[in-house]
């Protein structure tokens, strides 16, 4: 069985899991497709929740800082990602080169309920944001 066939489906035309009000396509889908590139740290984190979302293990991999990258992504059936709500940021704009979001990401895993809260941290390198790293709570 190909991986494809594990993927959610996921329209250009449909609501974008980052939960900004725009269509993924027009949203994070631009990111995921490489038409366009994160201006903030706050939007690399939301693309980054889309692309677990819609299991986009190259994007991810492309937008993890190379200090911090693991080899490969793999991503577990029986999770799903069920909606995003971000709690603060600081720095992390266009003329910043270090940025933090505070996050809140809401799953099921083989149907249970989940939470999982997350202080991460962004760096700008040669114009392109990247997730670096979670901070200790």
């Amino acid at each position: 069985m190909s991986r494809r066939r594990h993927q959610p489906r996921f329209s250009p035309a449909d609501p974008c899991p980052c939960g900004l009000p725009a269509p993924y396509g027009a949203c994070c889908g631009r990111l995921h497709r490489g038409e366009a590139a994160a201006a903030t740290a706050e939007q690399l984190m939301r693309s980054r929740y889309s692309a677990f979302v819609v299991q986009d293990a190259a994007y991810l991999l492309r937008t993890w800082h190379p200090d911090d990258r693991p080899p490969r992504i793999g991503f577990d059936p029986g999770l799903r990602w069920t909606g995003l709500e971000v709690l603060s940021a600081t720095e992390g704009g266009p003329f910043h080169t270090e940025g933090t979001v505070r996050f809140r990401a809401r799953f099921t895993d083989g149907g249970e309920p989940g939470v999982m809260e997350e202080h991460s941290r962004f760096v700008r390198q040669d114009g392109a944001w990247l997730y670096r790293a979670a901070l200790p709570e």
